[in-house]
């Protein structure tokens, strides 16, 4: 029974961004509810105080899922290019997943980032736009996720199937 927590931690990694991305998209919308003028590409707007409380637990939600997906998922290290041409097709997913799961989690926080931060100032501002700042990284928590439940079961499938592991679990039953 113990053994079969996977599908609890995919669960909840993937829950964790579902949260993260509902609240960026969230965000954006409370930030659409401010008062705005806007000339070409500027714009001048009053901060959301709502839309940075629900950013900054996106920005919160996203890494902490990102974290535990590493954490518990396993390292799927390849050291070098014949490690590469001798690894199972379940730790080249676990590999491609975790690279793509670090460059999504890079984008989207930084979207995230940038949205929230243009909603942190008590006074209003006047610059560039940051129109969707908000909701592009809730979409990107989105994409984080399969990708980091695709490194979570393709990690901890190549684990099971590393020799090196079965016997040291061999040798842990015994």
């Amino acid at each position: 029974m113990a053994k079969n927590y996977g599908i609890l931690v995919c669960l909840m990694i993937m829950a964790l961004d579902v949260v993260a991305g509902i609240l960026g998209i969230e965000a954006e919308i409370a930030q659409n509810k401010v008062k705005q003028l806007r000339m070409l590409i500027f714009e001048c707007r009053d901060p959301s105080y709502q839309a940075f409380k629900l950013g900054l637990a996106a920005i919160l939600f996203l890494p902490l899922a990102h974290i535990i997906a590493n954490l518990l998922g396993g390292c799927a290290c390849m050291w070098s290019t014949e490690d590469f041409g001798q690894a199972s097709a379940a730790k080249k997913l676990a590999a491609a997943a975790l690279f793509i799961s670090w460059i999504v989690l890079a984008i989207g926080f930084t979207m995230l980032t940038i949205g929230t931060m243009a909603n942190s100032k008590s006074i209003k501002s006047c610059g560039l736009s940051h129109h969707h700042m908000l909701s592009i990284g809730g979409i990107l928590c989105f994409i984080h996720g399969i990708f980091v439940a695709a490194y979570y079961v393709s990690a901890t499938a190549s684990a099971r199937d590393d020799p090196r592991h079965q016997t040291a679990a061999a040798a842990a039953q015994a």
